[in-house]
């Protein structure tokens, strides 16, 4: 296969596709997402069917255990692909949708248009359910988008997109819309990070090192988070069921995914009481704790943290711990050690709680919460193309309105400048 111009045709054709997206109607994409719904649910079977092989060579292959869980597709998630797809159709189409017109001095009237970002490149890896997810939320927002997913999800990523295919020519949306890469080789990435004539925006899904590949080689704009360092810190005026509550779903809730969370700091007035409860709760669940001196005191046998456990996403059965003196210790820790994904504080005290929410520099900050729902889906965006930590355009879960621009509008009546 010549990839290069493999790559080159499928942005032609996405670029082509794009301009028929930006004008189908509200009630046709909407058709569209159900029909795809309807289409994955009707073949359930054979998607775990298929997802089985995958599965089968990812475990020979020696896959860590955090992606082969992102691999799996189990009943629930599916049925949850296909839930995700109808609240995208339910939600309100942004495209089109026009600011209030504001009259200036000149008498030219200005306003601001919703549009679509044109074609985006979506490159991830192991978790095939972000093959239905991305595709409906560039289908609802008006876009075009070539997905590549990671070479162990190459049959289910194939599958799912069979069903979006034959949903999209089923209700009259240009079938290359949406458009999987089929070759698992490496070189594909990197023709696709080079087309800023035909793809608009370039996100990537995956580990530190795709993502890092990905900002270094793309020549368009890309939506990122490296890292997903998230911390609960439980205040002085914690709720102590509420605390241990919290940091026990945050952390096993599900180990391989960007809003689990990675370390815990406790204020050191309900350390002793917060740990002889949560230490043997992790330890029956066979979290591994490293931690500062000071918790090894209070816990017996577990390794001292270092400063790489504090700056390291895991992603896996192993948390970091520290006890802090108060909320301006915690908050300079997570200054020093967080990713600007999402953090959490668990207290009743409003004072502390508005300074957290307030102060910490994170796209998502919680109050009394899990960070396992730092989500698309459970912020009520349908789904997500992904989570930024950057601080333009788009921040934190990704959906409808992070796929848009806006363009200005301007309405005359044979005005001309003097």
């Amino acid at each position: 296969m010549d990839i290069k111009k493999y790559i080159n045709e499928l942005g032609k054709q996405a670029y082509a596709a794009s301009r028929k997206m930006a004008a189908a109607s509200s009630d046709t994409k909407n058709a569209a997402l159900h029909a795809i719904a309807k289409e994955i649910i009707k073949n359930k079977d054979h998607l775990i069917k298929i997802n089985g092989r995958d599965l089968q060579t990812a475990k020979k292959s020696g896959l860590e255990p955090a992606l082969l869980d992102r691999l799996e597709l189990t009943t629930a998630r599916i049925d949850a692909m296909a839930d995700g797809l109808k609240q995208v159709a339910g939600l309100e189409d942004l495209i089109g949708k026009t600011t209030e017109y504001v009259e200036q001095t000149s008498g030219i009237k200005i306003g601001r248009m919703r549009v679509p970002l044109g074609v985006i490149g979506i490159i991830y890896e192991s978790r095939p359910n972000v093959t239905a997810d991305a595709a409906g939320l560039c289908l609802k927002s008006g876009n075009a988008t070539i997905l590549r997913g990671g070479s162990e999800a190459i049959h289910s990523n194939q599958a799912i997109a069979s069903c979006i295919r034959t949903s999209l020519k089923s209700t009259g949306l240009p079938e290359n819309a949406v458009q999987l890469i089929e070759t698992t080789e490496r070189e594909a990435v990197g023709e696709l990070l080079r087309m800023p004539n035909y793809v608009d925006v370039i996100v990537p899904r995956g580990g530190k090192g795709l993502i890092e590949r990905v900002s270094a080689e793309a020549r368009m704009p890309v939506i990122k988070h490296l890292d997903g360092i998230c911390h609960v810190y439980i205040d002085d005026d914690a709720d102590i069921e509420k605390a241990i509550s919290i940091a026990y779903n945050a952390k096993t809730q599900r180990y391989g995914t960007c809003n689990t969370m990675e370390c815990l700091l406790i204020a050191r007035s309900l350390a002793k009481t917060v740990l002889e409860k949560l230490g043997p709760m992790y330890q029956e669940t066979k979290v591994e704790i490293r931690g500062c001196e000071e918790s090894k005191k209070l816990l017996g046998d577990i390794r001292i943290a270092t400063d790489e456990d504090y700056a390291t996403e895991y992603l896996a059965p192993i948390l970091s711990l520290k006890i802090v003196t108060d909320i301006d210790e915690a908050m300079q820790h997570i200054d020093k050690f967080g990713s600007k994904h999402t953090d959490t504080i668990v207290t009743e005290n409003k004072t502390n709680a508005d300074r957290f929410l307030r102060e910490v520099d994170s796209s998502s900050v919680m109050l009394n919460a899990s960070t396992r729902f730092a989500d698309g889906y459970e912020y009520g965006l349908g789904a997500e193309i992904g989570i930024s930590t950057d601080k333009f355009h788009a921040r934190g879960p990704v959906g409808l309105e992070g796929l848009t621009s806006q363009k200005y509008i301007v309405l005359g009546d044979g005005h001309i400048r003097s």
